[in-house]
């Protein structure tokens, strides 16, 4: 078996063997087969895709390529939450003890942000004093304290991923559904995972621009996940705004805490309960309530105080500084900084999330390469949204750097510019789109 014969065959558009994509991934991880023959079979791949057997047999192939995690002392199936990633996106910090609260457990591991994507690690180390880098033989413990543990992705998980990633990344062939749901679903089983919520980002602040792009890499994910034998579910969520009133990592967890204290956005709260209702039944414990039922309790504890001491025991547990009736200290204040003004009257028809996450990467939210560093407090505040109205010389967003940091003024403008350009305002009342565009089993 050698590589050349393995391009051959994509590239004349056959079927490769479960061997010959053993082979490749071994090949990939021990370093044996060079960058340019990878390189030739991803774009083969990216041209002439591949079907169900080749797209598990390579997710299998690439989670066994490193450790493989396993939780005997979780009490119950091991499940998994992954989001393909969007603006604003601050779900995982409520839905870990929201969960927990039904009887959950979890262990998640997160990464960090690159781009405009925030990362779930970075939001939870704005936090004082909170450790994003719990060694894996502690797990268990923080499981049985609170039910749940967050910590940074591990080195040794699908490393042939992380190899494969990369090349992606600079070949232009990042874009192949195959490719995708098999690096996304490799991670999750290399994690552990017996059953799997996949929350994917629909719009212009998602890498899946529309509706039919998005249930196409979904179906395409719960194939993988029958075919490996893990119970998968898909939820598609609009990300053609950003989602809630804040992106930004500490703005985003003030948003998390009054989320948690009953005082979330609707579209938020839509998201995270319906990602709640799937992991809750996918864990077998809804306790025999009816869906209705639990979907009301679901919503019911994000108001009663229950999820909130859950998330203050989860913030406490990993180190995290908590005052109680103000929550979390964080490690910087975001700093208003400057109000960007509607120059029109009438309806906001579009606020493009893209192009408000690049404007957060120019504040210093974001990361354009993994060695960047971030400005916690900075981020970007929504007065107005699709489907409100605005008076001319109205604010549409707050702008924000942290106390601690200095941002040149012309970034400033840029980032304002970027936001002018997000922001489309008409004559006529838009019909708003759900949060919730569609739930795929």
């Amino acid at each position: 078996m050698n590589m050349r014969d393995i391009i051959i065959a994509k590239r004349d558009k056959q079927c490769l063997s479960d061997e010959q994509i053993r082979f490749f991934v071994k090949g990939v991880t021990d370093g044996t087969i060079p960058d340019y023959q990878t390189s030739a079979l991803l774009m083969a791949i990216v041209l002439n895709g591949m079907d169900d057997r080749e797209m598990t047999t390579l997710t299998l192939e690439m989670a066994a390529s490193g450790n493989q995690m396993t939780f005997p002392y979780l009490e119950g199936i091991p499940v998994d939450k992954h989001s393909t990633g969007g603006v604003g996106d601050k779900i995982t910090p409520i839905l870990l003890p929201l969960i927990a609260t039904f009887g959950v457990e979890t262990v998640k591991l997160s990464g960090r942000g690159l781009g405009f994507t925030g990362g779930t690690v970075d939001k939870f180390e704005s936090i004082e004093g909170f450790n994003v880098e719990v060694d894996t033989k502690d797990f268990h413990m923080y499981v049985i304290k609170t039910g749940m543990v967050i910590s940074g992705q591990t080195p040794d998980l699908a490393p042939a991923d992380k190899i494969l990633y990369a090349l992606r990344d600079v070949t232009g062939t990042v874009d192949s559904i195959p490719l995708i749901a098999s690096s996304i679903m490799s991670k999750k089983i290399a994690g552990g995972a017996s059953a799997i919520a996949l929350d994917v980002t629909c719009g212009s602040g998602a890498f899946m621009k529309d509706y039919d792009s998005a249930k196409k890499l979904a179906d395409a994910m719960i194939r993988i996940g029958k075919l490996a034998g893990r119970k998968t579910v898909a939820v598609i969520t609009d990300m053609d705004q950003p989602l809630g009133r804040f992106c930004g990592n500490i703005l985003e967890m003030q948003e998390v805490y009054n989320t948690v204290t009953g005082k979330g956005e609707e579209d938020v709260i839509e998201v995270v309960t319906e990602l709640a209702f799937q992991l809750i039944k996918l864990a077998e414990k809804t306790a025999g309530m009816s869906d209705e039922v639990l979907r009301q309790e679901i919503r019911a504890r994000l108001s009663d105080g229950t999820c909130y001491e859950k998330y203050k025991a989860l913030i406490q547990s990993q180190g995290g500084k908590w005052i109680d009736g103000a929550g979390p200290v964080y490690v910087d204040k975001p700093f208003d900084c400057m109000h960007v003004n509607s120059p029109d009257a009438g309806y906001v028809q579009e606020v493009r999330a893209d192009l408000i996450g690049q404007a957060s990467v120019l504040l210093g939210a974001g990361r354009l390469a993994k060695t960047d560093s971030i400005d916690y407090g900075a981020g970007i505040g929504f007065f107005v949204k699709v489907g409100d109205r605005v008076a001319r010389g109205d604010s549409l967003c707050a702008l924000y750097h942290g106390e601690k940091a200095d941002i040149p003024e012309d970034r400033l403008f840029d980032a304002m510019d970027l936001i002018l350009q997000a922001y489309k305002v008409g004559p006529e009342k838009p019909e708003k789109k759900p949060a919730i565009l569609g739930v795929i089993t």
